[in-house]
C-alpha cells in the first residue's frame, strides 16, 4: 500500500496473468482493503493496476470461491472510505464487477471493457450484485449477452465509468477536502441500494454461478479458452 496525503493506492500487480482474479489475489486484496478501512490516516483508496489489463476476470486455473469474491465486492461497497478505480487498459468479466463495486471509476480513452462470460458457457452472475444497480438497462442487456467489447465513451454513457482519466486529480483533491465522517456517511447514502441487492440476491447468485461453472458447457468453454480454440457451439 502506498499512502499520499490520505490517499492509499492498492495496485493489482500480476501483469503476466493479466491481473486475473485468482484465489490468492482476491484474498490479498480483501485483506489490504481491511487494513485501509482500519487505518485512520487513510481518507480514500485508489485501486489501479500494472500492465495493459486492469483485470481479465476470474483466473480459470486458480479461481476464488464465489463466496470469497462476493466478500471482496462487499468489502469495497461497505468500506467507510471512498474507493476510486483507475483503469488504463482492458477490463473483462469479473474485473467489471470490481469497477461496479467502486464508488468512482476513471478510465483512459483507450480502455475497453467486455462481459465475456456467455462465451465460455456461464453468465455474469455474481458481478450482477454491483453492476445491475448501476448500469443502464438496455446497455446491460446488450453487453451481457453479446460479449462485445465497448470503449470508454460507451462505459461513461451506461454508468460503468464515472469520468475520463484527466479528471483523476480533481476527484482526489475533492476527496481530500471531505471529513472522514462526511465521506463515510455520504458513501452510505449512495451504496444503500447496492447493499440491499447483496442481502436479497447474493446467495442465489453464488449458487447459480457455482452450478454454471460445474456444467458441461462451462467445462467445454473454459477448455476451449485455455486451448485458444473455438468452443463446440461456435457457429
Amino acid at each position: 500500500m502506498k499512502l499520499d496525503r490520505g490517499i492509499a493506492t492498492l495496485t493489482l500487480d500480476a501483469p503476466e496473468n493479466r491481473n486475473a482474479l485468482s484465489a490468492a489475489l482476491v484474498a490479498e486484496l480483501t485483506a489490504a482493503l481491511g487494513e485501509c478501512g482500519r487505518d485512520p490516516a487513510v481518507r480514500a483508496v485508489v485501486l489501479t493496476h500494472t500492465g495493459s489489463t486492469f483485470s481479465a476476470g476470474a483466473d480459470l486455473k486458480a479461481p476464488p470461491s464465489p463466496y470469497a469474491f462476493v466478500d471482496l465486492l462487499r468489502r469495497i461497497v461497505e468500506l467507510p472510505k471512498p474507493v476510486v478505480a483507475v483503469v488504463d487498459g482492458h477490463v473483462r468479466a469479473g474485473g467489471l464487477g470490481l469497477l461496479g463495486a467502486c464508488d468512482i471509476v476513471v478510465a483512459s480513452a483507450d480502455s475497453d471493457f467486455a462481459l465475456t462470460e456467455a462465451r465460455i458457457g456461464v453468465a455474469p452472475a455474481v458481478v450482477s450484485l454491483t453492476l445491475l444497480p448501476k448500469l443502464e438497462p438496455r446497455a446491460a442487456a446488450r453487453y451481457y449477452v453479446t460479449g462485445e467489447r465497448f470503449g470508454t465513451a460507451q462505459a461513461l454513457a451506461m454508468g460503468l465509468v464515472t469520468a475520463a482519466a484527466e479528471e483523476l486529480d480533481a476527484v482526489l483533491e475533492g476527496l481530500r477536502k471531505g471529513s472522514p465522517q462526511g465521506l463515510a456517511e455520504s458513501k452510505r447514502l449512495v451504496t444503500a441500494r447496492v447493499l440491499e441487492t447483496f442481502e436479497r440476491d447474493a446467495e442465489d447468485l453464488v449458487q447459480r454461478s457455482a452450478s454454471l461453472f460445474a456444467s458441461p458447457q462451462a467445462r467445454e468453454g473454459m477448455t476451449a479458452f485455455l486451448e485458444r480454440r473455438d468452443p463446440e457451439w461456435r457457429l
